[in-house]
């Protein structure tokens, strides 16, 4: 007997919010939040903002962007032919920062560009500079000396409050049950939560039905209980 149609679910556009008031604080962002929002002063020209995969280290660097007028810049995309222009508002954001990822004397040259014109410079990272390595060890030396604010696993309300904005980015409504579930079922990351979202989204789309807590069920952990 042939198996009946499926139903194709197509990803249709929608927008996350980067701006200040949509940032959600938690104490594992704390730290960095209040860095971040204490600008200009800081202790340094320099600071790094650490964190796993979708731990909100693009929405922080948003933040200062733009309370400091900064460019955006991926590290992969930093080489010295486009120095003279990386400071050009006195602000710049360095995301993705690793140690296979950067060009090693752009970047030296670029930090110092940065102290002698007074400019700030804000890096993204997935890991400390301390545990890099690499070929100029005078880079080396400024980048394991600069501050490190971090962002760590997130509690449960703040998974919580992350997933509302998750479903709410994406117009969806949902209650209490559904996000009980998957506070106490998804990994406590902002990725495993992006990723559930992600995935409720699409079955539902697919299934037409809404998004509740016995979809979840079926769709992330086989029809469990």
């Amino acid at each position: 007997m042939p198996l009946p149609p499926r139903q194709l679910a197509f990803a249709l556009g929608h927008q996350t919010s980067f701006a200040r008031e949509d940032f959600l604080e938690g104490p594992s962002n704390r730290t960095a939040f209040a860095m971040v929002e204490r600008w200009p002063d800081w202790p340094d020209r320099l600071l790094l903002v650490m964190g796993p995969e979708g731990s909100g280290k693009s929405h922080l660097a948003s933040i200062w962007a733009e309370a400091a007028g900064a460019r955006f810049l991926a590290a992969r995309a930093l080489g010295e032919a486009n120095l003279p222009g990386a400071l050009s508002t006195g602000a710049l954001v360095i995301e993705n920062v690793a140690a296979d990822a950067v060009d090693e004397r752009a970047m030296f040259h670029l930090i110092n560009l940065a102290r002698e014109q007074g400019a700030f410079i804000l890096m993204t990272a997935t890991a400390a500079p301390s545990g890099w390595v690499l070929k100029v060890p005078d880079l080396a030396s400024r980048l394991r000396a600069m501050p490190v604010v971090e962002l760590g696993p997130p509690d449960d309300a703040l998974l919580r409050g992350v997933l509302v904005k998750l479903f709410a980015d994406r117009q969806l409504a949902v209650d209490e049950s559904l996000l009980t579930y998957l506070v106490t079922r998804i990994d406590r990351s902002f990725a495993a939560a992006r990723a559930a979202v992600e995935r409720l989204d699409r079955e539902a789309l697919r299934l037409r039905r809404p998004v509740t807590r016995a979809l979840a069920a079926e769709a992330l952990h086989g029809s469990e209980p």
